[in-house]
């Protein structure tokens, strides 16, 4: 056993030592907070102000179609051809031409020197759009406000009963969104660190060095040490991204929650003549609650918490113990894609029928991928924040752990084989014999 600790030691230090390692340790949480704050940036800046002149033959939209900060309208009683003409002499970037019979033809044109935005043509659309009902519903005999009077958004909140008889409320939004996230890590760290396993033990076989090593410890020893030692690496670094992540997130969202809160402070102050404290202080107080309901209350975390651990090292040294084993068959990385499919499949397809799962958690094929060891670590992270009765949970888990022993006993058959295989390409009526062969 101790021969196997100095291997992990040896794979971890030498790893964390990397200035690679050290780069994307910080670069992991920089890309993506920036990633995330970029969207935002990316709305708060304003859109080019855009002059619109309107040539309306219907004279439906004359004086109708309201100015906005971004949107200027313009009307001419010119002919279409003639504005044309003289559309790059003004100021003038859009021509807007509503025909005669808009009414029944209900097409519009747009005529620009530069491409308008998509946010021009959603505005002009939906403007348009909703006079147009107007008109129509007067030509009825139907008032508007009738209309909007039948009008009804229809709330609907999701509520569980337990056996107890209590209820608890549930938000399906939150549920998918925290269970697609954790799914979703879970995925990227098996591909990512089992990956490392298989290049590391390639590196390793077409080097020679394996020959030194394993004539002091046994090739189950070195397999199961370099599997651990990049599971250590890999466990250090994503605490670390969850640490600066979790940081960086939290000073940014405070600075733009700070500024939000100011605007509608204002706003609320200068509207309703409401005191500054007292306005904030109300805004602030709902915001927590909402928070806390949605994602404290709603989801059992500590389950969560335990179990994202589980999956999370339970995924990866199951497909770990399979990347090593094809690195041990081949002499290249290029020789790995015939065995990679078989392995990378089931893990791809857990990640498909993800969405399934979490529109239908508790379904026959959403149990039965999730007890599946080739499966579960992304199916059974998906349904937990829906809500996982303990014996499913407890059926999956010791399937998962059966499965990496009945992983790791077949890859060490093929590892301790292939290991110091040269010149021959593998194939699978090779790995087959190598199951059986005894040394």
């Amino acid at each position: 056993m101790s021969k196997i600790f100095i291997i992990i030691q040896r794979e971890y230090l030498s790893r964390v030592k990397k200035k690679s390692f050290l780069v994307m340790t910080i670069l992991g949480p920089l890309l993506f907070i920036g990633l995330i704050f970029a969207q935002f940036w990316i709305k708060m800046i304003p859109e080019e102000k855009q002059n619109i002149l309107v040539i309306d033959e219907s004279n439906l939209f004359i004086g109708k179609l309201e100015n906005t900060a971004n949107h200027a309208f313009k009307y001419s009683q010119n002919a279409v051809e003639t504005e044309l003409q003289s559309l790059y002499k003004g100021n003038n970037n859009v021509l807007l031409y509503i025909p005669e019979n808009i009414i029944e033809s209900q097409k519009i044109q747009l005529y620009y020197k530069k491409q308008p935005g998509i946010g021009l043509q959603e505005y002009i659309s939906s403007v348009i759009g909703k006079k147009l009902e107007e008109f129509k519903l007067v030509a009825s005999g139907i008032k508007p406000e009738q209309l909007k009077a039948t009008q009804t958004k229809l709330v609907v909140t999701t509520t569980k009963v337990e056996k107890s008889g209590e209820l608890e409320k549930k938000d399906n939004e939150i549920m998918m969104v925290v269970g697609f996230l954790a799914g979703l890590l879970i995925y990227f760290f098996v591909f990512l660190y089992g990956s490392q396993v298989m290049r590391g033990v390639i590196e390793e076989k077409t080097s020679r060095i394996v020959e030194v090593i394993i004539s002091s410890v046994k090739p189950f020893q070195l397999m199961m040490g370099k599997i651990i030692g990049i599971a250590l690496v890999g466990l250090t670094q994503f605490v670390l991204w969850i640490v600066l992540s979790a940081v960086g997130i939290g000073i940014s969202s405070s600075m733009l929650a700070k500024n939000e809160i100011e605007k509608i402070k204002t706003e609320q102050t200068f509207k309703n003549n409401v005191p500054q404290n007292s306005a904030f202080k109300d805004l602030e107080n709902q915001q927590k609650a909402e928070i806390m309901d949605s994602f404290f209350n709603q989801i059992n975390w500590p389950v969560m918490l335990f179990s994202f651990l589980f999956y999370f090292m339970g995924g990866y040294l199951l497909y770990a113990g399979l990347f090593a084993a094809i690195g041990a068959a081949v002499d290249s990385e290029a020789d790995t894609q015939q065995f990679m499919m078989p392995i990378t499949i089931p893990l791809i397809f857990s990640f498909v029928m993800a969405q399934n799962v979490m529109t239908n958690p508790e379904s026959a094929l959403s149990f039965w991928l999730s007890v599946f060891p080739l499966t579960s670590p992304v199916i059974m992270m998906v349904r937990i924040p829906f809500g996982v009765p303990y014996f499913d949970l407890a059926i999956s888990m010791i399937a998962l752990i059966l499965g990496f022993l009945a992983v790791t006993w077949l890859s060490a058959k093929i590892y301790r084989t292939g290991i110091l295989m040269y010149g021959k390409k593998s194939s699978y009526r090779e790995l087959w014999k190598w199951l059986f062969y005894k040394p």
